[in-house]
């Protein structure tokens, strides 16, 4: 038994790695967004619109990195990094299309960045 780091960039790579191991042509394409990881920058955020992209992230087992004066509002201004697979991200962007704050022009945004990516 050997044990190796994967270094998966996209969702081709992903596909090509879960289907070499025998896995199903149904399960390998549910699988792929699970296994590519992104790490993305939002610059210049509301404390509203920061919170509310932490607790989205949170909410689908993600993750986002914001000012610690965010949580009070005594920052009224933040970047934000987002960590997160892809299929945590296409969750989040559903979700953004529903918020305030200009959080739906993000989640396009985000969208475009993924499918680029």
């Amino acid at each position: 038994m050997e044990v190796e780091l994967m270094q998966i960039e996209n969702l081709a790579q992903a596909k090509e790695a879960i289907a070499s191991v025998g896995a199903s042509p149904v399960s390998v394409n549910i699988m792929a967004p699970k296994a590519v990881f992104r790490v993305i920058k939002v610059t210049g955020v509301s404390a509203t619109a920061a919170n509310i992209l932490k607790q989205e992230m949170l909410s689908k087992g993600g993750d986002a990195a914001v000012h610690a004066g965010v949580v009070n509002c005594r920052q009224s201004k933040s970047d934000v990094i987002l960590m997160g697979t892809v299929k945590q991200y296409r969750q989040v962007i559903k979700s953004l299309h529903i918020q305030p704050v200009g959080l739906p022009k993000l989640a396009d945004k985000l969208k475009k960045l993924l499918n680029e990516g």
